[in-house]
């Protein structure tokens, strides 16, 4: 392990620690109104990969990013429709490999090696489409996995230093309320919040 490593570990920790009540306080507001605003919003969708009749199914509407009401989620309403069904066909032909996935990160690993390479779907497709088809597998993530949206919430907290993601100790107090992908969720819905506090 590098000096650099360790030194940021240590920063890391440091910064961690000396939250004051005034800091988690906010971070205890933010995270209940994740809970009353989000948390049903979030288990609904996921609910519907879950109850789908089979893995390609799930992996059409996950990959398609169809909502329950039929409509493309916000996150890959820019992504072209050539690209979803790109991603899609590339996702199909390893269903098996994905139907004998044992945890969220082995998952998440065979999704990316599968469709990153295509044009036009970036981090956080990877992870949306991982957590759709891990919701009908009954795989969730055991850390918060890092995108964009993610990496600014985490360094607003000062707890990002470069990771692809966060064991949930790492994560102050108040946020071991949510579950990892809740933590996803919530960083990145309020991470404009996250910086003002």
């Amino acid at each position: 392990m590098s000096k650099r490593f360790e030194d940021k570990t240590n920063t890391s920790e440091t910064c961690r620690d000396t939250f004051d009540s005034r800091t988690l306080s906010t971070f205890q507001r933010i995270v209940h109104q994740y809970i009353t605003r989000h948390r049903d919003r979030a288990q609904r969708e996921l609910k519907y990969y879950a109850l789908q009749r089979s893995l390609e199914d799930a992996i059409e509407l996950a990959a398609l990013s169809k909502l329950p009401s039929g409509k493309r989620h916000p996150h890959q309403y820019r992504i072209p429709g050539q690209v979803l069904n790109a991603a899609k066909e590339e996702l199909l032909a390893i269903a098996p490999e994905l139907q004998m996935c044992k945890t969220f990160a082995d998952l998440i690993e065979k999704v990316h090696t599968a469709i990153r390479p295509i044009k036009g779907i970036g981090e956080l497709a990877v992870y949306d489409i991982s957590l759709r088809i891990g919701a009908h597998l009954g795989l969730a993530p055991e850390r918060v996995y890092i995108h964009s949206g993610t990496r600014s919430g985490a360094k607003a907290i000062g707890i990002y230093d470069g990771q692809k993601s966060l064991a949930m100790d790492k994560l102050p107090e108040p946020f071991h309320e949510l579950t990892p992908r809740e933590v996803e969720d919530c960083l990145c819905i309020y991470k404009d919040a996250l910086k003002r506090s």
